[in-house]
């Protein structure tokens, strides 16, 4: 199953409304993952641009982007951006097809 990894900025007011009254926002992300068909493998937030980082499995990109689309939707984050990962061993099977094929770069 292809695996995601989405970046996510809480806005001011869901910041508030965590502090007042805390909850472990995995516990429902898993839900919502659940419901749709993946599966939540990891949450964590951290310091900077994006308040936290959580990692899924999807079975395909319309699944993935459900997902963070139904996420947004309450109005409590402010931006995403979300990545398709590859394990090792995929971008291992990338190389070599890659190493197959000869592409010219623009002419000088």
């Amino acid at each position: 199953m292809p695996r995601y990894m989405t970046q996510f900025a809480y806005t001011t007011e869901a910041w508030a409304s965590l502090v007042n009254s805390p909850e472990d926002r995995a516990e429902i992300l898993g839900e919502l993952l659940d419901n749709l068909g993946g599966r939540l493998l990891d949450l964590h937030y951290c310091r900077g641009e994006y308040d936290g980082v959580f990692i899924f499995d999807a079975p395909d990109e319309a699944t993935a982007n459900a997902v963070v689309l139904a996420a947004i939707t309450p109005g409590h984050i402010k931006a995403t951006k979300t990545t398709e990962l590859f394990t090792v061993n995929e971008m291992m099977d990338a190389l070599r097809k890659a190493g197959t094929v000869a592409h010219r770069g623009p002419r000088r």
